[in-house]
């Protein structure tokens, strides 16, 4: 087996800033690099972690595309760094010129945060004391989110474009003007859509090939959807994820999706042996606990599971917490036509496993609960978490009007959506378990593998999409006598009332998204 290492900083997630750096004077007055004292600290509570792929079973010809395909990748950590905070790469270019004691440090955080605020800790700027803009890069700093909503009412032509995935938000004297990506990150887009080519002109994958044409043609014109389609599609040893996805970034109102990549081996056994699932999805959606009113009967069912080991990533998954897991394109078109894919990535997942979610149990688990902690309940938590993103309201008619639950819900609904698809997927596990579809001995291990996991994303804070969704879980289930505390801090699952508060939870959650409220 043929090794790649990566530093797979496996503990961390959140945003950045915009800063005005005076870069001619010398870095030791610059007060936007004085530093807080325990940076030592904070970089010890990663853990670096060496991960190992099989590339013998490639060919020449693979490896070789996986070599365009990481230089293409390259390019989303530049754009990301912009999209987080414009002044970035000032910054980060005075850290590697200084030669304060602490810039090492300092640099190598930033490098992990992606700008000078600390994602594990409620987004605390550890350089200077400039605080984080919740719009991030994708708004001008100073605006608000009562002065968007006004532009808006006042041009209601400018609504489509503004509220776009992939557009940024800029002041042109005294009005404000929607930039395409395409033309504010053509510096980069340009390149990277050059590497997609020669890749998709060096593979012999007729699948591969077509996205990476489609995706370089979308870079330059910001119509992704016949791209999302075509990736949807993929079916290649070499699988791919670039462009831009995910909103946690814009903390404003989650419209503006960051630059990211995933460079990945697929791994067709373990794949297959999933595909069982997508036959259920229809299934698991006539079983969800709301009207079926609100129930989503048209989106494809197509849905793809990839199980693959994690080669390279750029962007924003890179920043901070390491992703275990995705279910992409977030675009609702490309949702009804064919679902959505699931990329599950073990090397990450058993990594996350052994290095963070077994010590944590051990804390704050009662004995009898950690002794139940299993890898394969945890691989099915997050196989399903990625399943329930597919499930549920997506687009809704409120009052009338055709709108989709992200657009009304705007800040709030990463929250929900993430704490939907965490309390969605122990639901359908124990739905699924009942009828005799997965194991049975899966339930013993099921809830403190789930309680332990709990703990884990915990640790990203409040600021944090999963971090708030994971605390309203907590709460919920305590409130409702699903677990318990004991004298020494440790918890136990009750799984007498377990079931019936999960059902109860994850239906407050659907409705929410079901009325846009």
């Amino acid at each position: 087996m043929k090794k790649i290492s990566a530093a797979c900083l496996i503990l961390i997630l959140a945003s950045c800033a915009q800063p005005e750096l005076n870069t001619d004077a010398g870095d030791d007055h610059d007060p936007s690099l004085e530093a807080v004292s325990d940076l030592a600290d904070r970089l010890a509570q990663f853990a670096p972690t060496e991960l190992t792929v099989d590339l013998e079973s490639l060919t020449e010809e693979q490896r070789e595309v996986l070599g365009l395909l990481v230089e293409a990748s390259r390019y989303m950590d530049e754009m990301f760094l912009h999209q987080v905070w414009s002044g970035g790469p000032a910054m980060g270019e005075m850290l590697r010129q200084s030669t304060r004691p602490e810039a090492r440090d300092a640099e190598a955080l930033f490098e992990i945060n992606f700008g000078p605020w600390d994602r594990l800790n409620e987004l605390e700027p550890f350089l200077g004391s400039r605080p984080h803009p919740a719009g991030a890069g994708y708004y001008p700093e100073d605006m608000t989110k009562s002065e968007f909503e006004q532009w808006i009412a006042d041009h209601p032509e400018d609504e489509e474009a503004f509220t776009s995935l992939t557009t940024v938000i800029r002041r042109q004297d005294l009005d404000m003007v929607a930039v395409p990506y395409s033309t504010e990150y053509s510096k980069w887009l340009a390149p990277a859509a050059d590497k997609l080519r020669q890749a998709a002109a060096r593979t012999s994958n007729e699948s591969l090939k077509a996205f990476l044409e489609l995706r370089a043609t979308a870079f330059l014109s910001d119509d992704y959807f016949a791209s999302d389609m075509a990736w949807m599609d993929l079916d290649s040893r070499v699988e791919v994820t670039i462009g831009p996805y995910e909103t946690y970034e814009d903390g404003l109102f989650g419209y503006k999706a960051a630059f990211t990549a995933f460079l990945t081996v697929g791994l067709p056994e373990e794949s297959a042996a999933l595909d069982k699932y997508k036959q259920e999805l229809p299934w698991l959606e006539r079983n969800l606990p709301i009207a079926d009113r609100y129930k989503n009967f048209d989106r494809g069912t197509e849905s793809p599971i990839r199980v693959v080991d994690e080669i390279f990533t750029g962007g924003d998954t890179k920043a901070g917490v390491q992703t275990i897991a995705f279910n992409l394109p977030n675009d609702e078109r490309v949702r009804e036509a064919k679902g959505s894919k699931k990329v599950l990535l073990r090397n990450i997942m058993r990594a996350k496993f052994e290095r963070i979610l077994v010590p944590i149990g051990e804390v704050v688990l009662s004995a009898a609960d950690r002794e139940d902690i299993s890898f394969d309940a945890y691989f099915n938590e997050v196989l399903h978490h990625e399943l329930s993103h597919g499930l549920g309201p997506g687009k809704v008619t409120i009052d009338g009007r055709a709108t989709e639950v992200r657009l009304e819900l705007k800040d709030l609904y990463s929250t929900l959506e993430e704490a939907k698809a965490d309390v969605m997927g122990i639901y359908n596990i124990l739905a699924l378990i009942e009828q005799g579809k997965m194991p049975a001995d899966l339930r013993a291990s099921l809830e403190p593998t789930y309680v332990a996991g709990l703990f884990r994303s915990a640790r990203f804070g409040v600021h944090e999409a999963h971090g708030q969704g994971t605390i309203s879980q907590f709460n919920y289930l305590l409130e409702k006598g699903a677990l318990e505390v004991d004298a020494e801090g440790h918890f136990t699952t009750i799984s007498e009332f377990f079931p019936g508060a999960i059902r109860d939870l994850l239906e407050e959650i659907l409705l929410l998204q079901a009325v846009g409220d």
